[in-house]
């Protein structure tokens, strides 16, 4: 494959950074958007200065003030939100049409080639940033890598406003400094049990044989390995597929009725059926997220015969709850959601090649 250019582009606290830039009481502060304060939700996003106190987007809410008493909290405004993202990815897109949206304030683009004719991934990625900049008074750091695994990486190398390159002749340098974790699709648990194994650096999977890492990552080996070489070889995809839909709730007091429990998911997969309805497709496979009071988090999946029928969905989604611990232990959040769309005589998707490593904002 010929030598690419590609940016990983990321607005810095996208929600938190909306916020204060219409807001100037709130600059200099630290804000967070997300649920109440005394109520059982989370933070959407942080910004910087609240990040100095250790709080991060996805914790809840009570650990975020704990962590900082003084902590501004807004409620989200996703529609603002939006006309932002808008307004960023028609400059993304102006560029090239090799545009791949992972949220609504990130993007790969592959500029290799591109409207403005220019040769350096580096300068099409300034160019960007002051385009940003000047149109919506935020910030964006951005990375620019042979590939998207480098390009990711470097996006976050100097949050916020960065700029990093990776350039081909500086990528095994590059390399040697990453810790393990780095690699996409490695979590906490599977770094633990890495590093059990010795495996502290990113560049340490290379001289595992394929038997002794298969044992530690099953199916991931080949694909970790080949990130470990610097090797990803995935396009950038401007219209990316939806793979999933479904809705899920904090509740603002545990739930402890197993009735009531059965309730909220039969809603969640009513919605999802909706949906699917709605955009005449079909799901193979329904999924019930569960976390509970002590916040262990646990998913149920039920793969079938492709379908639409709502209470085909209802009823798998609601055996579903047999399989966990509701009604014994308290539930404060719930999730439904249907997987595996397609037409009726498709055959079943081919599982993901790479798994996402989330990379905070």
């Amino acid at each position: 494959m010929a030598l690419r250019r590609i940016l990983h582009l990321d607005m810095d606290a996208f929600y938190a950074s909306v916020e204060q830039r219409d807001d100037p009481s709130l600059r200099g502060k630290p804000v967070v958007v997300g649920g109440r304060v005394g109520e059982r939700g989370v933070v959407a996003a942080a910004s910087y200065e609240a990040r100095a106190f250790g709080v991060r987007s996805a914790m809840p809410m009570s650990t975020a003030l704990r962590n900082c008493p003084h902590l501004v909290v807004v409620r989200p405004d996703m529609s603002k939100y939006k006309r932002v993202s808008t307004t960023v990815f028609e400059l993304f897109r102006a560029v090239t049409p090799l545009v791949e949206p992972l949220s609504m304030d990130e993007a790969y683009l592959d500029v290799t080639e591109n409207s403005w004719h220019e040769p350096l991934g580096v300068n099409v990625a300034r160019r960007l940033k002051q385009q940003v900049r000047e149109a919506t008074q935020l910030t964006i750091s951005a990375g620019v890598a042979p590939n998207k695994f480098l390009a990711k990486i470097a996006s976050g190398w100097k949050k916020p406003d960065g700029l990093t390159v990776i350039a081909p002749e500086r990528m095994e340098d590059f390399l040697q400094k990453l810790p393990v974790d780095a690699l996409w699709g490695v979590g906490p648990k599977t770094a633990a049990r890495l590093r059990r194994a010795g495996i502290e650096r990113l560049v340490d999977v290379r001289t595992q044989d394929d038997a002794a890492l298969t044992a530690l990552v099953g199916s991931m080996a080949g694909w970790l390995r080949a990130l470990a070489n610097g090797i990803d070889e995935r396009r950038v995809e401007p219209h990316r597929e939806t793979k999933s839909s479904g809705s899920e709730c904090t509740y603002t007091e545990d739930l402890t009725d197993l009735g009531t429990i059965q309730s909220e998911v039969a809603k969640m997969a009513g919605s999802a059926a909706r949906w699917l309805e709605k955009r005449d497709t079909l799901a193979r496979t329904v999924t019930l997220k569960m976390r509970y009071t002590d916040f262990r988090t646990i998913t149920r999946s039920h793969t079938a015969d492709a379908s639409r029928d709502a209470a085909s969905i209802i009823d798998r989604a609601v055996r579903l709850v047999d399989k966990t611990d509701a009604g014994r232990t308290p539930v404060r959040l719930i999730g439904v959601s249907v997987s595996g769309l397609g037409a009726l005589d498709e055959p079943p998707p081919e599982p993901a090649g790479a798994p996402r490593l989330p990379f905070e904002a």
